[in-house]
């Protein structure tokens, strides 16, 4: 397929909302279905489809995050859903047909079946010694995570603190990643990563840096292999989690990021299963 085609596709199978984007976090998840840290998640056994994996953590007291479960599940169900849609990747489906994820948490053994990972509000993370050693052989082995929806100085220091117990940065620096990668052009070619904002930001302000003038500029960095492969790919100071999660509340909203941000989203996944 073209890359000309494939934009073509996008546009027309995102002119209507998802469905899934429709559906309620209790008629995904039960009503009442709650825990200490975060939803109950439900989890897809690996069948070798794609599954999206998102990573389970602790919260640091130190940090400026809300937690791993922000954009749960709606905004993987939805990505999910229009990879499937626009390439003809085979998606894990869940007893209902929706697509299936997975949580795990980074000393699961699981974490190995996931090509791809994603963290959200990567400035409230924790590593403990176990976890960040864990992380290290993931990537290092072929893993591919993207940090997603994380604003202002304090979240950046406090992420880069935490990676770095992974990924020392003497041996693993963090680099600028521009548009001009092969990343971006793997199906779709991308100009510029945009900031996206939460939804309720735009609807009540249309404003875009959610920490003002700590968050003005759009952060868009990787950590490379030693063979130059991104292991890890990082959007800071946008939020691509709410452009997925919340595509079907505003047609506003969703025509201004969600489409932008799905050529991406689709990007960077089929690279992750590619390198």
């Amino acid at each position: 397929m073209t890359r000309v085609r494939a934009l073509t596709l996008l546009v027309l199978v995102c002119a209507a909302p998802l469905v899934v984007g429709l559906v309620g976090r209790a008629q995904i998840l039960g009503l009442g279905s709650q825990f200490r840290g975060g939803p109950r998640v439900a989890q897809h056994p690996y069948d070798g489809a794609f599954r999206f994996c998102r990573i389970r953590f602790r919260t640091s007291d130190d940090g400026d995050g809300g937690g791993w479960f922000v954009d749960y599940p709606r905004a993987d169900l939805n990505l999910s859903t229009r990879l499937s849609e626009v390439t003809k990747t085979r998606i894990a489906r869940g007893r209902r047909g929706e697509p299936g994820t997975a949580v795990v948490s980074l000393t699961d053994p699981e974490l190995f079946a996931c090509p791809f990972v994603m963290v959200s509000e990567p400035g409230g993370a924790y590593f403990d010694e176990a976890e960040a050693e864990a992380l290290h052989a993931y990537l290092l082995k072929g893993g591919f995570l993207w940090a997603d929806d994380s604003w202002g100085s304090l979240a950046w220091s406090s992420w880069t603190e935490q990676i770095g117990k992974a990924l020392p940065p003497t041996e693993f620096p963090i680099v600028d990643m521009p548009t001009t990668h092969p990343m971006f052009h793997t199906l779709f070619d991308i100009a510029r990563v945009p900031q996206i904002p939460n939804i309720g930001l735009w609807l009540n302000a249309r404003q875009t840096s959610e920490r003002g003038a700590d968050s003005g500029e759009v952060f868009s960095r990787a950590i490379l292999d030693r063979q130059g492969r991104v292991m890890v790919y990082m959007t800071h100071n946008t939020d691509f989690g709410d452009a997925y999660e919340e595509e079907a509340v505003s047609p506003d909203y969703f025509r201004t990021f969600s489409v932008q941000a799905y050529a991406i989203g689709v990007d960077l996944l089929l690279y992750a299963m590619t390198h």
